[in-house]
């Protein structure tokens, strides 16, 4: 088996969960390499529906080992409470190895995560709150906490002290918010710490070995492409690199190891927050009127647009081809799995995005200008659709109506890269593999 990267190719929620799902227990490691629990994703064990934020999807299967790589940042209750939720309902979490130098979410970053955002009212960035982006700042300026550093309990209250003395001031002074002991912290950490210490690794070390050995290794992406802090449409984007440059980034394994790059595609499109979307088709409460309010609302109810992190409704609109193409660009995709087929049979026409326009310009790339992006008008081609066709029993391609086929292909060959998987419905097996 190769060593693979899985990747979103859009703005997140494209369905990652379930093809991660789908092909983890073919490999002998699943790795996070980025983000933290700000991503969601959902999979299905006995029936039942599991949320998973932080750990890998690796340890829905028992010969697998999932990892939490260096790239992630990690807060520790909510990574005990995954844990326990996950051992509640029969998955072991006994393979789990989390990095060393993974950093560690304080509840300073919370707290400074939440009041900047309110801070920044309408301007705000749609941050899930949960002290992601404040973590990867300490980190980036040298000032972070590490999964090592927690266990060290000396160590640990003299990095704290230091966080303290810049930290505090800014909760009190700034936002006058609660400020923080150093024993009031260390009293609520240390117990996940000795939890944590039984899984703690250096993981890149373990990953490269694992390779010499002839191990197969999938690397998991969270948030995705257009979120990159490089990448994506800045500054409405998360704290890390999620394309598949950060696989090797966020656990010490070379580039040269990856073998194939999949990226996960939704047959439309999604985006949680605030920051620029072309092809929306914005709800009534955005503004939205007529046949645009009518295709979002559809989009959101058929497709359960729902975060599986925030319970926020998620905006939506029609498949966006030029994004498709930067992704399969910035990633090097290999492969596409397309999700979601299923949602748009309820439709008689289906739009897809070709390219943007702006002042009389036509744009068949990504501009890289925020102001160009963010008032840009889709130019969109018309496909026939399948309406009133139940697809969710296809399991090749050729059993999809030729309409659904014609879709299919015309994103395939629009965006540059082999649409090997599609997903036909929510569950595992209702995939097509090309």
């Amino acid at each position: 088996m190769s060593n693979v990267v899985l990747v979103g190719t859009q703005w997140g929620d494209e369905g990652k969960g379930k093809i991660t799902d789908l092909i983890a227990g073919d490999f002998d490691y699943v790795v996070r390499y980025q983000g933290g629990n700000n991503a969601g994703h959902t999979v299905v064990h006995n029936g039942v529906s599991l949320a998973l934020h932080l750990m890998p999807s690796g340890v829905m299967y028992e010969n697998t080992v999932p990892v939490i790589g260096n790239g992630v940042v990690i807060d520790p209750a909510a990574l005990v409470k995954e844990m326990t939720l996950l051992e509640q309902e029969g998955v072991s979490c006994k393979n789990l190895k989390i990095s060393c130098n993974a950093h560690v979410i304080m509840p300073y970053h919370k707290d400074l995560d939440g009041a900047d955002e309110k801070r920044l009212g309408k301007n705000s960035i749609g941050t899930t709150k949960r002290g992601i982006g404040p973590c990867y700042q300490d980190k980036a300026a040298r000032k972070g906490i590490r999964v090592q550093d927690l266990m060290d309990e000396k160590i640990f209250r003299l990095k704290l002290e230091a966080a303290l003395a810049q930290k505090n001031p800014i909760l009190d002074k700034i936002y006058g918010l609660h400020t923080y002991t150093v024993d009031e912290i260390v009293e609520e950490y240390l117990p996940y710490a000795r939890i944590m210490q039984r899984y703690m690794a250096e993981t890149t070390q373990l990953l490269n070995d694992a390779l010499r050995a002839g191990k197969s290794i999938l690397f998991e992406g969270a948030q995705a492409t257009m979120l990159d802090i490089d990448h994506g449409t800045y500054p409405y984007v998360t704290s890390s690199s999620c394309g598949a440059g950060g696989a090797a980034i966020g656990t010490g394994v070379g580039p040269m190891a990856i073998d194939k790059v999949i990226g996960i595609m939704k047959a439309y499109t999604t985006r949680v927050g605030g920051g620029p979307f072309p092809t929306e088709q914005r709800f009534p409460e955005n503004g939205g009127t007529g046949e645009e309010a009518e295709v979002g609302e559809l989009l959101c109810s058929v497709g359960h647009e729902y975060g599986v992190t925030t319970g926020r409704k998620r905006r939506c609109g029609w498949f966006d081809g030029v994004i498709a193409k930067y992704a399969v660009d910035v990633n090097g995709l290999t492969d596409i799995a397309l999700t979601k087929l299923d949602v748009l049979s309820e439709f008689d026409t289906i739009k897809v995005c070709v390219a943007y326009e702006y002042e009389g310009k036509r744009y068949d790339y990504l501009p890289m200008q925020q102001s160009v992006l963010f008032h840009s008008q889709p130019i969109y081609v018309e496909l026939p659709g399948w309406k009133g066709v139940d697809i969710s029993g296809c399991r090749t391609f050729e059993e999809l109506p030729e309409n659904a086929q014609k879709y299919v292909n015309y994103l395939e060959e629009f965006s540059g890269a082999r649409i090997s998987m599609i997903s036909v419905a929510p569950e595992r097996d209702c995939t097509i593999i090309r």
